[in-house]
């Protein structure tokens, strides 16, 4: 399918200009204007967010915030909250989930919209306008969109439309809106893949659009062939309904019915430690923990907290166990213990965790290479070691 064929779809990319800057900036307006850098706030810490003034000093997300600070002294330090910037997340969401047909929430402050047929009816354009506007309104939060025939040339069209911009590009302009840009505006041509790009006399997309799909299997394998049709505007990635696929769970049944504590718990963090591991391999954060317990009698109960958004295994872990404790309040027998992780969104957690140095994110990825190489439970935290 070539980008005209696309153009009968309708696909509509938001995304909320520096989010976790400008959920601050409600709550203190003094920082309007001003350079700010969110993260860690020690010299062992790292840029999670920056405003756009921070930026133009060289300032960029995943920098050490001992570099940051040497290149903006004057630049407002923040410890990130996170569980401000998930309830203005979830508001966001919300006002989305009332209007829109179809919706997937890529990350915390990044969405996808599918309104194709919606020009029919009301006109797309006129829609998303509408959408940003009633979004800004009732959060006070800048955004920005593009809209056009797939999710790749409209998630493009966003970063041309900020700060706090719109953009549409028709079907029948998506070349040559795309192959003036540079080969980095593509979604998932990180560091590596640009240098490499860049060492072959490719800069632009247009040029990318014309290397045959064969050498760029050859050098990248199967993503050189995603790389290419996406340089030639070709998505057919659909919008993935928000319900789908938007929780992770596991369960155990014993053998006889129990009633010891310890050992469930012990299995309680076992599982965690399994979900969480999962999460992180597949780059998902959760914002909601259930526990479940099934009585002798075949009662069953269920507890669930919203929490910050989060894939560590010790952020977790406490809340499984206070659930379960509130939860099992009889002392019967229990048959069944299970826990699950919803409102799964994409992201990379260390951009999202301010209390934790890079030492404990570090760790988080050695063990997870292990994990990866050995086998899941080639490494567990000793509680949670019950067989």
């Amino acid at each position: 399918m070539n980008a005209e064929e696309g153009s009968r779809r309708n696909v509509v990319h938001l995304d909320l200009d520096t989010f976790f800057v400008s959920v601050e900036r409600l709550v203190n307006s003094k920082l309007k204007g001003k350079p700010v850098i969110i993260g860690g706030t020690s010299d062992r810490g790292v840029v999670s967010c920056c405003s756009y003034e921070a930026r133009t000093y060289g300032i960029h997300s995943a920098m050490p915030m001992k570099m940051a600070r040497l290149l903006c002294a004057d630049a407002v330090v923040i410890r990130g909250d996170m569980e401000l910037y998930s309830k203005y997340s979830h508001l966001v969401t919300d006002i989305i989930a009332e209007r829109a047909p179809l919706y997937e929430k890529a990350s915390v402050d990044e969405f996808f919209i599918d309104i194709t047929g919606m020009d029919r009816f009301f006109g797309c354009l006129k829609w998303t306008k509408e959408l940003r506007q009633h979004i800004i309104k009732n959060t006070g939060l800048p955004l920005s969109f593009g809209l056009s025939v797939n999710k790749t040339v409209s998630k493009i069209a966003t970063g041309e439309a900020k700060p706090n911009g719109e953009k549409e590009v028709p079907g029948s302009v998506v070349k040559p809106f795309l192959f003036p840009l540079s080969v980095n505006k593509i979604p998932m041509i990180g560091e590596k893949t640009y240098h490499l790009l860049r060492s072959m006399g490719i800069a632009t997309i247009g040029t990318l659009s014309l290397i045959p799909v064969e050498m760029m299997e050859k050098m990248l394998g199967k993503n050189g062939i995603v790389i290419w049709k996406k340089a030639n505007g070709i998505d057919n990635t659909p919008v993935r309904s928000y319900s789908e696929r938007k929780s992770i769970s596991t369960e155990t049944t014993f053998d006889q019915d129990t009633i010891d504590i310890i050992k469930m718990k012990e299995i309680l963090v076992n599982m965690v430690e399994k979900l969480a591991f999962e999460m992180r391999r597949k780059q998902r954060l959760t914002s909601c923990v259930a526990v479940k317990i099934r009585y002798s009698n075949f009662d069953t109960h269920t507890l669930q907290k919203h929490i910050p958004y989060t894939a560590f295994d010790h952020h977790l872990i406490p809340v499984t166990k206070e659930l379960f404790e509130r939860l099992y309040q009889r002392r019967m027998l229990i048959r069944l213990i299970g826990v699950r992780f919803s409102h799964l969104v994409q992201g990379v957690q260390q951009l999202n965790m301010f209390d934790d140095t890079p030492k404990t994110v570090n760790l988080y990825k050695a063990m997870d290479k292990l994990r990866n190489r050995y086998g899941r439970r080639s490494i567990r935290r000793a509680v949670g070691i019950y067989n």
